[in-house]
């Protein structure tokens, strides 16, 4: 798949914002430009010229945080819109639905649950059938020590340290990161570390209020090859869709971590 989005592609993230369910539906899209004619040559504009020419993430990487950030705010709709333009190209429905199971340790079932019914719901309405192939590689009695494997590659040995030095009544948190955020989540198949621990950073940075975490993942990712670069490249095509004070926010933590 090429880095640039074609034309089409590009329309369609465009609608996202303007609420569409489906990019089909090309009369809503007249609609918003017969009725909001200076926003959506702003936003066109904006998108075009501005956002989509600027970078070297990739279309996949790109489908995949935006549908992220779509998750972590909460917008169903627009979800719907990028989740079928990211199946018609190329993104397989393995890749798309591990955006969904990796939100929710993150962002919180409370929230993600809407995401599961919005993915089955479009799924469904291509033909694809559901449920997809099963993605774990862990069993209950393996899943702590696969996950703090996981942490310790992704972290290094302070997860060990953040162990051993837990207060004794919140030890069991520890317990549920190891074996439930990353036993669970982080040894699946479909997506590989890289694209997890980007997706994740695309989550926090989305929601906002994690700044702790969120540079904590901007180290994650610098341990796993996503460097200062990628993380930037992430924020620009995000800012659209979370807002500057966000973006600025998380380009203040990278700069932070990852020093030039």
């Amino acid at each position: 798949m090429n880095k640039v989005l074609t034309t089409a592609a590009a329309n369609c993230l465009i609608a996202v914002s303007f609420g569409l369910t489906s990019c089909k539906k090309e009369n809503n899209m007249n609609n918003m430009k017969q009725d909001d004619q200076e926003f959506a040559a702003l936003w066109d504009n904006f998108m075009q010229r501005d956002v989509l020419a600027h970078g070297n993430l990739d279309a996949k990487k790109r489908y995949l945080i935006v549908m992220a950030a779509h998750i972590a705010t909460q917008s169903v709709n627009g979800y719907k819109v990028v989740l079928n333009e990211a199946l018609d190209n190329g993104i397989s429905p393995v890749e798309a639905k591990e955006v969904v199971y990796q939100a929710v340790p993150y962002v919180g079932m409370a929230k993600v649950y809407d995401f599961f019914t919005a993915a089955n719901d479009v799924m469904r309405q291509r033909g694809i059938t559901l449920p997809l192939a099963g993605q774990s590689t862990t069993t209950p009695d393996n899943r702590f020590d696969k996950g703090l494997a996981q942490q310790v590659g992704i972290f290094g040995d302070r997860i060990l340290q953040a162990h051993a030095t837990a207060p004794q009544n919140q030890k069991h948190i520890q317990n549920f990161l190891s074996a439930n955020c990353f036993g669970d989540y982080y040894t699946r198949t479909g997506l590989n570390i890289p694209t997890r621990e980007l997706l994740t950073f695309a989550y926090l940075i989305s929601m906002g209020g994690a700044e702790n975490q969120v540079k904590g993942h901007i180290q994650g990712n610098l341990n796993v090859g996503n460097d200062k670069e990628v993380l930037l490249d992430a924020i620009t095509q995000l800012l659209p869709y979370i807002g500057y004070p966000r973006s600025l926010n998380a380009i203040a933590a990278v700069n932070e971590i990852a020093k030039e």
